[in-house]
């Protein structure tokens, strides 16, 4: 069976970009932590990751390549803990997001074992343009 690519129909120049960021979304889909991502207003956006366990100094967030990547890693506290039963998971993990062009990363806030991000997408204004056909 032949894979079909974007760029195999000739209606959709230009979308290679767009085909590599489906095929990285989808190699990313570990499901730890857990996540919501809700609407809040007309434009904008919120990510929030249940991250229970992890300090504010554990967590980083960056957008690199029009992804945003959170990232967690628990500093772990070495033998001085004897643990009878571990039920909860100390486990470093990363979690992406493929960002739109002209969605912007605002304020992050860690609240009650949860890490909200909030995200804002800027409205592109219409533009029509008229192309001058001249003789050959």
């Amino acid at each position: 069976m032949t894979k079909l690519t974007l760029g195999s129909y000739p209606h959709m120049l230009g979308f290679e970009q767009l085909e590599r960021l489906l095929e990285r979304t989808a190699k990313s889909s570990e499901g730890y932590p857990p996540f919501n991502i809700e609407q809040t207003a007309d434009y904008a956006y919120r990510i929030t990751l249940a991250v229970a366990g992890f300090a504010q100094g554990d967590l980083s967030i960056t957008v690199e390549d029009r992804q945003l990547v959170v990232r967690g890693r628990q500093n772990d506290d070495g033998g001085e803990r004897v643990f009878l039963h571990r039920g909860i998971a100390s486990r470093q993990f990363q979690r992406s997001f493929v960002l739109a062009d002209g969605v912007e990363v605002g304020e992050a806030i860690m609240e009650n074992g949860l890490l909200h991000v909030d995200l804002t997408m800027s409205v592109p204004e219409t533009v029509v343009q008229t192309i001058q056909i001249r003789k050959g």
